[in-house]
């Protein structure tokens, strides 16, 4: 059972003001809305929502989940290997970009909080320069002694909300719509957490076509608002 502090943990480290910088990426979402492929609040649907059913279900939950497992059992080789393993399933330069700048930012975050520094865990954060959001989501779960089912939901829901938000800013959308659209959504990241793809690492993975094109070409946008 989720405890109240734990529960306030998984708040904070799901938080928009958490200071990662997840607000300054798209993941490829405002090139999609430049080209015209998203102009409404069901466009946005259909595009968060094919991204949680194929890049959750197959590799990012797993991955995830992997990273998680490897920390309790002090598998540091293997969260190494796993590392290596979630780096080349990022199919674009800006996609890397991103989660290597969000993750390096979690490191620098973990390492400043006073109260983590007599956790079993905690020297893992002296000892990467840089990790994946992936792994250092895992590594803060850790730390905060969460479940897993509890981290794999917050994983979920913080692509679900930095998505929305962007998309509020991008299509454009009101603030009604972002909300029912974070309803929605969040109704599907049980079904996420419940039958993510289990296996070893060599076998997770996905291929989004689009988002991968978008991802790059909006790295020759004229104008943007975000870097990736």
């Amino acid at each position: 059972m989720t405890s109240s502090l734990a529960l306030s943990r998984l708040l904070q480290l799901c938080s928009a003001n958490l200071p990662v910088g997840g607000f300054s990426f798209s993941q490829g979402l405002e090139q999609a809305v430049e080209l015209g492929w998203i102009d409404s609040a069901d466009s946005t649907y259909d595009w968060c929502h094919t991204y949680l059913q194929q890049a959750m279900l197959h590799s990012d939950l797993p991955l995830l989940a992997l990273q998680f497992e490897a920390l309790q059992k002090h598998k540091l080789s293997e969260f190494e290997h796993n590392e290596a393993w979630i780096t080349a399933t990022r199919e674009s330069s800006e996609i890397l970009m991103a989660d290597l700048a969000m993750g390096k930012a979690m490191l620098r975050l973990l390492g400043n909080l006073q109260d983590l520094q007599t956790h079993q865990h905690f020297a893992v954060t002296q000892q990467f320069q840089s990790l994946s959001f992936i792994s250092s989501f895992a590594l803060a779960a850790c730390l905060f002694d969460m479940q897993p089912d509890d981290m794999l939901t917050g994983f979920a829901w913080t692509y679900i909300d930095n998505q929305v938000a962007a998309a509020t800013k991008l299509v454009p959308l009101g603030q009604t719509q972002s909300q029912n659209l974070l309803f929605k959504l969040a109704a599907f990241i049980p079904h996420c957490v419940a039958n993510y793809q289990r296996g070893p690492v060599n076998e997770l993975g996905q291929s989004l076509v689009g988002l991968s094109m978008a991802s790059s070409w909006h790295e020759q946008q004229y104008s943007r608002l975000f870097r990736s």
